[in-house]
């Protein structure tokens, strides 16, 4: 079975991943040893609530007073690490570098089965193609008939994966997205797993299980995926009939309810009112559909440094949530006219080449923003939006230096921009496998409806970047053997 899951060169690619990260980790000590400095990238809240879990055995931000601020699977997995190793960077490090590895092997897996398992690149006259007629006719010959394998392809969709620097980064700080990303791989490989099953037997059934056991627990780290699931079930369609798929899928939606249903009683006891997941929730409604929301993006900013005026005089509770998402939906209906700008600036935020934010806050005299009231306005001397006064030792402040700023964002454009258009080759050539293929494309889709509806940047779009790169490498790869193809028609 190891032998099954793990192939030599897959270990090659894995084991590429673990030495470029640990490379880093040791390298830039002053960048992710949050223990030592005192300064957290990714966010420090997850490290608040694993050390008043271990320290009072409640979730909260605030030691002993239960909360919901933040989905809660990920502190307490951090809480676990902390308990058996210790808090330090270190730690964190490794245990999202067996993350990766893991999400490296079941992009890998993914790619397997959804793509031609087997190579069938030889002489393009023995697939019906016409050989040395002509470069144009032997293109597109080439192009009905060159199938890279899937195998080949998921090594290669890894290895940008393994190489990709944001992701380098945003994985070894203190952050939810490695685990995220396990889990949301971990579902879609269960999914093409119980699909394929032919029969309703006991491997299906623990297939199901298992995939509403992880979508489940992804919903407890980012609350993001009902939308997937939704489009999974359409993605079964395409190759089962309606009622097999429901049979299917059925146990998935209960299991995943199952699990989500102790963090839910918990809400309701600690609130006294139905909380299906956060009190932040409406926070990034709001900032995602506020007035300030178009003017803070095409500014380059985050609308994160953005808050409204409440009349709620707790601005971190329950009842402030729901009056932010009020307010947002009052803002959508009084300015319908305003909607489609708002849609199209947060999809151009969530499918930049760049990586947004494009600019942060940086260490200033003006006062910060009013977290509890109505955003204070700064401007630069060119009249256009500046936020400054940042407080001494943010990690923030670091992400307007030349490593960061001028170095990250010019290899970060070159990367993921060249990977991004490379793909859409990739989309094209593997349109005849569209009913495979497309569980990747409804991937895409659905996690780009969520943001654009709540609150777009490419922090959040990274988990299904390595997905994209399965095009990308698929494209590659079609590339490669055309042009050795050509070669050998040429020798001939």
């Amino acid at each position: 079975m190891t032998k099954t899951v793990f192939t030599r060169k897959l270990l090659f690619v894995l084991l590429i991943a673990v030495v470029v990260r640990l490379g880093v980790l040791l390298a830039f000590p002053g960048v992710f040893a949050f223990d030592q400095t005192g300064a957290i990238h990714g966010s420090d809240a997850y490290d608040a609530y694993a050390q008043n879990l271990l320290d009072t055995g409640v979730y909260g931000r605030t030691p002993g007073v239960p909360d919901a601020s933040i989905p809660p699977l990920y502190s307490y997995a951090l809480a676990g690490v902390y308990g058996l190793l210790g808090r330090g960077y270190m730690q964190v490090g490794l245990f999202h570098i067996l993350l990766d590895v893991l999400s490296i092997t079941m992009l890998y897996h993914l790619s397997k089965r959804l793509l031609p398992s087997t190579e069938s690149n030889g002489d393009v006259g023995a697939h019906g193609g016409a050989p040395n007629t002509g470069r144009l006719s032997t293109f597109w010959a080439s192009f009905r008939t060159l199938q890279p394998d899937g195998a080949t392809v998921g090594l290669l969709a890894g290895l940008c994966y393994a190489l990709y620097p944001y992701l380098i980064f945003q994985n070894l700080t203190l952050i939810d997205t490695p685990f995220f990303m396990t889990l949301l791989y971990a579902f879609l490989l269960c999914m093409v797993l119980l699909r394929e099953r032919e029969r309703l037997d006991r491997g299906a059934w623990l297939l199901a299980g298992l995939g509403g056991l992880v979508l489940g627990f992804s919903m407890l780290v980012r609350p993001i995926t009902p939308p997937l699931a939704l489009a999974v079930a359409l993605w079964f369609l395409f190759r089962r009939g309606l009622v097999t798929s429901i049979l299917r899928l059925l146990p998935v939606a209960l299991v995943s309810a199952a699990v989500l249903l102790p963090w839910i009683i918990r809400n309701y006891d600690v609130f006294g009112a139905f909380v299906p997941m956060t009190t932040t929730s409406g926070a990034n409604f709001w900032q995602g559909n506020s007035e300030y929301t178009v003017r803070y993006f095409r500014a380059g900013y985050d609308v994160q440094w953005t808050a409204p005026e409440l009349t709620t005089e707790d601005p971190y509770s329950r009842e402030a949530d729901a009056e932010r998402f009020a307010l947002a939906f009052q803002f959508l209906r009084e300015n319908p006219d305003k909607i489609p700008e708002l849609l199209w600036v947060k999809f151009l935020v969530y499918w930049s080449i760049d990586i947004t934010p494009r600019l942060n806050p940086v260490d200033g005299q003006l006062p910060r923003l009013d977290y509890q009231g109505k955003p204070l306005e700064e401007a630069g001397a060119d009249g256009e939006l500046a936020l400054g006064g940042l407080p001494p030792g943010d990690p923030v402040g670091a992400y307007s230096s030349t490593l960061f700023d001028q170095i990250g964002r010019t290899v970060h454009r070159f990367y993921w921009g060249g990977l991004f258009l490379i793909g859409f080759v990739g989309l094209v050539l593997t349109a005849r496998y569209w009913r495979e293929v497309s569980l990747l494309w409804l991937t895409q889709i659905s996690m780009t409806l969520v943001y654009i509806a709540f609150h777009p940047s490419t922090r959040y779009r990274v988990p299904t970047d390595p997905v994209w790169f399965v095009f990308s490498a698929y494209a590659l790869l079609w590339l490669w053997h055309y042009m050795m193809q050509r070669r050998a028609v040429k020798a001939g």
